[in-house]
């Protein structure tokens, strides 16, 4: 599982981050990301009924590599991994979350904003690490500066990401990147415009890779 993940992520390059207030919002965002050639899709359990959307997705499009993310204790991961989720992402260590993944051999995600906090989620069993927030951080330089002293450590910086500093931040040394906000047209899905959704999709994985 986890060098068919690496693969994913590599390949994919981008990670769509679903985080919405109204389930069917999110689910029309991943229908169309799937379609415009998304490889992997990251739900967070902050989605209201996300495990019963990752089953639909799953059942949907069975050749996406579907992540949940926002997990923060064990019964979230439980259910997220019973519901299909391939990987488990948290914006920080969460022992009781490595701990789930563990025993049933879903590789970790776990959110990092220091070398220390890098360094010691490697350490404990994290598969890779996500640079959260990015932005805040200090963007890709900071990252190439991680990769500098950690570069056997693969990094997902997320949080800020957006379709002009995605390429920036892979030069630097990302395996990929996760785009939030910056890559879901919310207004235009609220709106119900599903084709100008689409080519906003579109046009921003097109710009980040």
């Amino acid at each position: 599982m986890t060098d068919h993940l690496m693969n994913a992520l590599q390949k994919a390059r981008i990670v769509p981050v679903i985080r919405h207030r109204e389930t069917r919002i999110a689910e029309t965002a991943c229908h169309i990301l799937a379609e415009e050639g998304a490889g992997v899709l990251e739900i967070t359990m902050t989605v209201p009924n996300a495990d019963a959307l990752l089953e639909r997705l799953g059942a949907a499009h069975p050749d996406i590599v579907l992540g949940a993310g926002t997990v923060l204790d064990a019964a979230e991961a439980r259910r997220a991994i019973a519901a299909g989720a391939r990987f488990i992402v948290s914006p920080c260590w969460c022992d009781a979350v490595a701990a789930a993944c563990g025993v049933a051999q879903i590789p970790y995600l776990p959110g990092a904003m220091t070398p220390g906090e890098v360094l010691h989620h490697a350490q404990n069993g994290a598969h890779v690490v996500k640079v959260f927030p990015a932005d805040a951080a200090g963007g890709p330089g900071f990252l190439k500066a991680l990769r500098a002293v950690f570069p056997d450590i693969p990094l997902m910086p997320t949080g800020g990401v957006t379709p002009d500093n995605a390429a920036d931040y892979l030069a630097a040394g990302a395996l990929c990147v996760g785009m939030g906000g910056n890559l879901l047209p919310a207004a235009a899905l609220e709106q119900g415009d599903e084709a100008t959704a689409r080519d906003l999709i579109r046009a921003a994985l097109t710009d980040a890779r």
